[in-house]
């Protein structure tokens, strides 16, 4: 029996250890680092980076040499050779067994001149990949705000868990102390069966802030690829502070990565034209070989070297070519006027995410003097229900207004985190500066 009971107490202790182990208190500084990380998105976003970067590569590659080596050996069955050396067209002497042949060849060109087709295909290519590499950032610093974004809200859904627990305690309470009042004729049982029904409404309200909670906090594990199973605990003391906003729209312009990916693809837009253009001018090209011949008791060719220059033209070109440059230069325009476009939205967007901080900011200013007011109001009140001078009612509906007021105050100091890192990342600061605040 006692064995019994030594296990299962060192049951108990595990359970415990194991479900505190589960606990995960994290700082949103180290869930934006665990998300630009570990995440789906973040990896693959690095790896179409990497894919341009081989893609550049290649292209470079074109305005090195083409250097090719190939050989053959084939056997011939029982060929007639006819041999006329000489002047006359005359035979000379019996034909010779001619079974096999070898042949080795190697040659080399290097282009030299090609309408600057080589030189805006490389100014292409490396545009396009700071295109993907500001396209990286970007999602980078999307997926960042996702995170502050559900860590706010699991942030709200916990401190609504806890403040409805709380007063759920009350409230049972004051069923309690009401019963005991039904029991003595003191109140009527209508009053006692209100106080119940207001329990039972804080049941409910706890049941679906525990379950925001649970589909929040998966969610965000899910993102931060973290085990299945670990509850986070945003840190508290993030939602106590106010931070000072500085982030201008001359700021955003120059620091908005996805505006700066549709820059990079503007000027690649700009050089294709210029390839286009390219192709109404002739190639030029060096060439260089080496061949070496074996026929079987006929011949043998050997240090056959050979060297000159290629140009090649298409005529055709002349009449061509013109819709594909006028092609090119409306893609090029339509890459400006994306340029534009989201020049403007960029400018919206930070004035909107810096007028909606400001407001957060009041909005908490507000909530936090609610609070107050509602704890006094319910104060006053109770104290008059006390003395027989305010009914049940009354009661119970400072006692809701006392805790929607705290909800709110939670509430809109988690705002103002959120808007404050939104309004960072319409200025295209927010990894920026939590880079600079890691350090």
């Amino acid at each position: 029996m006692k064995n019994s009971s030594l296990w299962l107490g060192a049951f108990f202790l595990f359970g415990i250890f194991t479900v505190e182990a589960q606990e995960k208190k994290m700082a949103l500084e180290e869930a934006i680092q665990l998300a630009m990380t570990q995440s789906t998105e973040a990896k693959l976003a690095e790896t179409k980076v990497a894919t341009k970067a081989f893609e550049m590569q290649s292209v470079k590659n074109r305005q090195y040499p083409d250097l090719k080596v190939s050989g053959q050996y084939q056997r011939l069955t029982n060929a007639d050779v006819n041999l006329k050396l000489g002047g006359g067209g005359e035979e000379s002497g019996a034909a010779p067994k001619v079974n096999q042949l070898m042949l080795g060849q190697a040659s080399a060109s290097l282009p030299l001149f090609s309408g600057f087709k080589i030189q805006n295909n490389i100014k292409v290519a490396e545009n396009l990949y700071q295109a993907e590499q500001y396209t990286s950032k970007n999602i980078k610093e999307q997926l960042a705000l996702n995170v502050v974004k559900l860590y706010v809200n699991l942030y709200k859904a916990q401190e609504s868990t806890q403040l409805i627990t709380e007063n759920i305690k009350s409230a049972e309470q004051r069923v309690k102390d009401f019963q005991a009042m039904e029991t003595n004729g003191l109140i009527a049982r209508n009053d006692l069966l209100k106080a119940q029904l207001q329990v039972s409404n804080y049941k409910i309200a706890l049941e679906d802030a525990k379950k925001n909670v649970n589909i929040i906090n998966y969610q965000l594990v899910t993102l931060l690829k973290l085990s299945e199973g670990t509850q986070i605990v945003p840190d508290a003391t993030a939602f106590q502070k106010t931070n000072a906003l500085n982030s201008s729209i001359e700021d955003a312009l120059t620091g908005r990565n996805d505006l700066e990916a549709i820059r990079s693809q503007q000027k690649a837009a700009d050089a294709n034209v210029k390839i286009a253009q390219g192709n109404y001018y002739p190639s030029i090209s060096i060439m260089g070989g080496y061949i070496a011949l074996d026929l079987q008791n006929v011949m043998t060719v050997t240090n056959a070297m050979n060297f000159g220059v290629g140009l090649s033209y298409d005529l055709s070109s002349i009449f061509k070519n013109g819709k594909e440059v006028k092609a090119a230069k409306s893609k090029a325009h339509e890459a400006e006027q994306a340029v534009e476009m989201m020049t403007d939205r960029v400018k919206v967007e930070t004035q909107q995410a810096n007028e909606n901080y400001q407001l957060a900011l009041k909005q908490n200013k507000v909530y936090l003097e609610a609070v107050e007011q509602a704890t006094e109001n319910y104060r006053i009140v109770k104290d008059k229900y006390d003395n027989g001078l305010s009914d049940t009612n009354d009661l119970l509906e400072a006692d809701v207004e006392q805790l929607q007021s705290k909800i709110n105050l939670a509430y809109s100091k988690a705002n103002s985190i959120e808007k404050y890192y939104t309004a960072l990342a319409a200025g295209g600061k927010l990894t920026t500066t939590l880079t600079l605040t890691k350090n």
